[in-house]
């Protein structure tokens, strides 16, 4: 159990063939949890290990960061703007102490597809 409890799933047997799941992580609040743990007890009898909730877990983290990524041609408020500025300000103050780089660099739509590869 010490290897459900270290990703944040609480379980107890309720009897011989029984399991209770006490906690999931908040990210799996809406998963069908059932299917994944009977996945991850497989796992774990054939092969000694598992990565199902992790790679759940991540898969979700992609979806959100995606989802609260900013699309292409869409204008963003002045309130964002500020509040991405600060996020930026914070994050660098973590940083040591070193040459940095400018906070913001103006670039064409063009330049910025093929940054990312888009059309390719």
């Amino acid at each position: 159990m010490k290897r459900f409890s270290r990703l944040g799933v609480e379980l107890d047997a309720a009897g011989p063939d029984t399991l209770l799941v006490r906690q999931v992580p908040a990210l799996l609040a809406d998963a069908d949890i059932e299917p994944l743990i009977r996945d991850m007890l497989g796992d774990l009898e054939r092969y000694g290990r598992s990565d199902r909730f992790e790679t759940h877990i991540n898969q979700l983290l992609g979806t959100m960061a995606c989802h609260g990524s900013v699309r292409a041609n869409r204008a963003l408020t002045l309130p964002e703007m500020n509040a991405l500025l600060r996020d930026m300000e914070a994050h660098r103050a973590q940083r040591p102490v070193q040459p940095r780089p400018p906070a913001w660099t103006e670039m064409s739509m063009a330049q910025l597809d093929k940054l990312f590869l888009r059309g390719q």
